[in-house]
């Protein structure tokens, strides 16, 4: 049995359709992980529990994701020297997704949380590769490979533009 790297929290249930993004670009890049709900405000028990914990589990860094007034990354960054990358989860409780993205934000000194965009639970999986990658060379290559195909698709979308021209084609203006 592998052991988690990275720990994906999530508010609620219904943060799972962003927060699994970083779970898929985690398996992609082959990086162990472990994905569970722990809410701020219905367990804080359990998210003071697994704050704590975290590090003697093996975990690395921590991903956390929420909605609405979106506590969770900011408390689980009080309780633990781990990195913590916060993603902003545009709830149906919302005020258009900003009330979370400056909660996740705006954090006192002395309590850092990497924040990404908006629903951009991906950037936070790759984010999260990133810092393994410091002292883990399968990490980084993985990474490697990643960015190179991602170099890649533009390249090859570019070369489809310049054949192909862009009259007729919709260009988003």
């Amino acid at each position: 049995m592998s052991k988690a790297l990275v720990g994906i929290i999530m508010g609620s249930q219904s943060d799972l359709k962003i927060m699994g993004e970083a779970a898929q670009v985690l398996e992609d890049l082959e990086v162990e992980f472990e994905l569970t709900v722990v809410s701020a405000h219905r367990t804080p028990d359990r998210m003071y529990e697994y704050a704590q914990n975290a590090r003697e589990r093996g975990i690395k860094v921590i991903i956390a994701g929420a909605g609405g007034a979106a506590h969770l990354p900011g408390m689980v960054a009080s309780l633990t020297t781990l990195p913590v990358i916060g993603v902003p989860v545009k709830s149906s409780n919302s005020i258009d997704g900003w009330d979370s993205v400056l909660s996740i934000l705006q954090m006192p000194a002395g309590v850092p949380v990497a924040t990404v965009a908006l629903n951009g639970a991906r950037n936070a999986g790759i984010l999260a590769a990133q810092i393994l990658s410091t002292f883990d060379k399968k990490v980084a290559d993985a990474l490697k490979t990643y960015k190179e195909d991602l170099k890649s698709k533009v390249l090859e979308s570019a070369k489809k533009i310049e054949e192909d021209g862009w009259r007729g084609k919709s260009i988003g203006f």
